[in-house]
């Protein structure tokens, strides 16, 4: 069976995810330099990218799963 899924599919699945992060971030009164170091990178530059969804930068599965720790929240928060 195949399923196709568009590009705008993925897309908005991606931007459901980016949304929920920064919202759990600010939430949780954290800067995204604060969340930046906290995952092992120098500047928030990144964060600040996938939140956006500029230069098409996403969170892979690691990032989630160490957000999730940071952030104190399950990781299914980012999927809803």
């Amino acid at each position: 069976m195949f399923i196709e899924i568009t590009e705008e599919e993925i897309y908005n699945f991606h931007k459901k995810i980016s949304k929920n992060v920064r919202k759990i971030r600010k939430n949780k009164n954290l800067t995204q330099l604060d969340v930046s170091i906290a995952i092992g990178l120098s500047n928030p530059s990144f964060i600040t990218n996938a939140e956006s969804l500029k230069s098409k930068k996403k969170f892979n599965l690691n990032q989630l799963f160490k957000l999730s720790i940071i952030l104190e929240t399950d990781i299914s928060e980012f999927f809803k």
